[in-house]
Order: structure tokens, then C-alpha cells, then sequence
């Protein structure tokens, strides 16, 4: 980091025990998350210490809004940028008073101790954001086929992911210093998912974790484990249909994401998890199935099948001209 945001974070952070305000920005957009988000904005008001605040910004769906701020004691406000979850975002960040942003889905609840755990480690001020452990609740359970390695398909964190410095954050469990945003501007509005479009894309936060990263290459994203939040995963994305969809979709993304960053930068982690930690995960599938449980062939099996669809979807994005893909 650099000139006043360097300053400003080191004025901060003169103590371990000095945590910085924090606003809790979640986004929403379905009447059918109404419960969902109701749970969400809970535990984030929970939290000990608590945020300086609790924004909900709705997509573009005035009766929602409407009916959210009745029944909420937190701001809540209209997405007033193009509809999708970066304009949400950016909306929230726009109003934002805190030092530090937090990122929640509307689909997810954060354990006790969630902000505390993310806030602390800002103490350092070469640390642009914080990223948390995403773990999945699932509506009926995890799928015997489903392989670890992939449960970034519905937003959690996949197996190979350690601890301390990492290239980006995953938006549903994240924060990021307010300043940062003035000084790079906000997420792509041209990248990740929109209510007014069928495929399950993403992307957005890896491609403002990189673009930052290239601005302040001092600057650290820290993943931490003690910061947690419970994904839902409803039965629909349970099912080996999404997983493929969504797998092509991100391979769509990441061709946007290499558009904007450059493909170094853009596959960087890309490239090393596919030559370690699938392979490891076939590996380790098979030899599953050779120790007598089958379902390691279906495992195996899926971190292929993903890692194709996923490859496909680069590809045509690519030969596309990285456009957005409907």
C-alpha cells in the first residue's frame, strides 16, 4: 500500500487490540431468500464486537426493499447500479462508513466471533483484505460424488486451500479496506452473476483481488480459518446438472477475468491447483476405490468432468472475446 491509504491504515492499526469499524454489506435480490437473508443480517448483527452497521442492498426489486425495511433495523437500500451482485456491492460500499467492508451472502450465517476473526488481522496494514473458511450447509446432504476439491461450485471453500497469503478472496465470506475502493474503484459490473442472466457466473472479487494486487503489490489478501460462515446449498445445486453448469460458467468468468488482469496474472493459481490438487484428488479417489469405497471413482470422476467443463467454458469465452455470455 501506498501514499494516504498506507497512512490512514497505519493510523488505524497502532495496536493488535485497536480493531478497525467494520460495515456488513449484504446483498439480496429473491422474495424466495427471504428467510435466508432474515438469518444473515442476524448473525451479522450478532457479532461481538458488533459492526458499525448492517446494509442490505436489494436488486432492483422495490416491493423487496420495501418489505425488508419494515422488517429490519438495519439500513436498507435499492441497488442503484446496473443489476447484479457487483453493482449490489459497489452500492453498499458507496454508502459504507466503516474502515473496513465485510462481504455476507444473503444465503449465509456467520458464526459467532465471524468479525472479530476478519477485523484483526487488518492490525497489519500491508493487508488489503481478509477472507474466511466458507463451509456448506447442505439442504439434504453432500452428494457421495462430490469431490472436496470442488465445493467452490456453490461458494465454499475447496479443499487445497491454506491458510495466510493468497492472490484473492472469495465474496461471500470477505473484507476489504474502504480505501481501497477510492483508490481502485469498485467490483466489474461486467463480471459475476446478475439476476437478469441464467448462467451461474463469478469472478468479479477475483478479478478486484488481482487488479489490486497489480496497483499494490505490497499489498497481502490473508485467508483465515477462524472466521466463519455455513453456506447454504439448496437440493437444486446438489445435483450434478448445476455442478457442470456452473463449472462452464466459471471457465466463462475466468476468460472476462483474464480480459481485464492479463492471463499471468488471471491463471496464475489456476494453473497450480489443477497440476496439484486435483491431481491429488483423482489420486486419492482411486485409491478410494481400490481400498473398497466406490464412491472414490465417482469422485474422480467429477474433479475430471469439472475440470473439463471448466476448460470449455475458458476456451469459448476466450474465442468469444471474453464477452458476457447469456
Amino acid at each position: 500500500m501506498i501514499g494516504d491509504v498506507e497512512r490512514r491504515a497505519a493510523e488505524r492499526a497502532t495496536s493488535q487490540d485497536q480493531l478497525p469499524s467494520v460495515s456488513v454489506v449484504i446483498c439480496a435480490f429473491a422474495d424466495e431468500r427471504w428467510d435466508d437473508t432474515l438469518a444473515a443480517v442476524a448473525s451479522a448483527q450478532a457479532q461481538e464486537p458488533k459492526p458499525l452497521e448492517v446494509i442490505l442492498v436489494v436488486d432492483h426489486n422495490p416491493a423487496l426493499q420495501a418489505r425488508f425495511a419494515e422488517a429490519l433495523d438495519v439500513t436498507v437500500i435499492e441497488n442503484s447500479e446496473v443489476r447484479g451482485l457487483s453493482g449490489g456491492k459497489n452500492t453498499g460500499i458507496a454508502h459504507a462508513k466503516g474502515d473496513v467492508v465485510a462481504f455476507l451472502d444473503d444465503d449465509a450465517v456467520a458464526d459467532p466471533g465471524w468479525l472479530e476473526a476478519l477485523a484483526r488481522r487488518f492490525a497489519d496494514p500491508d493487508v488489503l483484505g481478509v477472507g474466511g473458511l466458507t463451509l456448506p450447509a447442505w439442504e439434504t446432504e453432500r452428494p457421495r460424488w462430490w469431490p472436496p476439491e470442488f465445493d467452490w461450485v456453490v461458494g465454499c471453500t475447496h479443499v487445497g486451500r491454506n491458510p495466510g497469503i493468497v492472490r484473492n478472496l472469495h465474496g461471500s465470506n470477505a473484507a476489504f479496506r474502504r480505501d481501497l475502493f477510492d483508490e481502485i474503484g469498485g467490483f466489474p459490473t461486467h463480471i459475476g452473476r446478475s439476476a437478469a442472466g441464467s448462467r451461474p457466473l463469478g469472478g468479479e472479487e477475483t478479478e478486484l483481488c488481482i487488479r489490486a494486487g497489480q496497483r499494490f503489490p505490497r499489498g497481502k489478501f490473508i485467508f483465515t480459518p477462524q472466521a466463519v460462515i455455513h453456506h447454504r446449498v439448496p437440493a437444486t445445486r446438489e445435483r450434478f446438472a448445476y455442478y457442470r453448469t456452473r463449472c462452464y460458467a466459471e471457465g466463462l468468468s475466468k476468460a472476462l477475468v483474464t480480459e481485464s488482469v492479463g492471463v499471468g496474472d488471471g491463471l496464475a493459481d489456476e494453473r497450480a491447483y489443477a497440476a496439484l490438487a486435483l491431481r491429488r484428488g483423482v489420486t486419492k479417489g482411486l485409491a478410494q476405490a481400490l481400498g473398497g469405497d466406490v464412491d472414490g471413482v465417482l469422485r474422480a470422476g467429477a474433479i475430471v468432468a469439472g475440470f473439463a467443463c471448466t476448460t470449455a467454458g475458458y476456451v469459448v469465452g476466450r474465442v468469444r472475446g471474453a464477452r458476457p455470455v447469456r
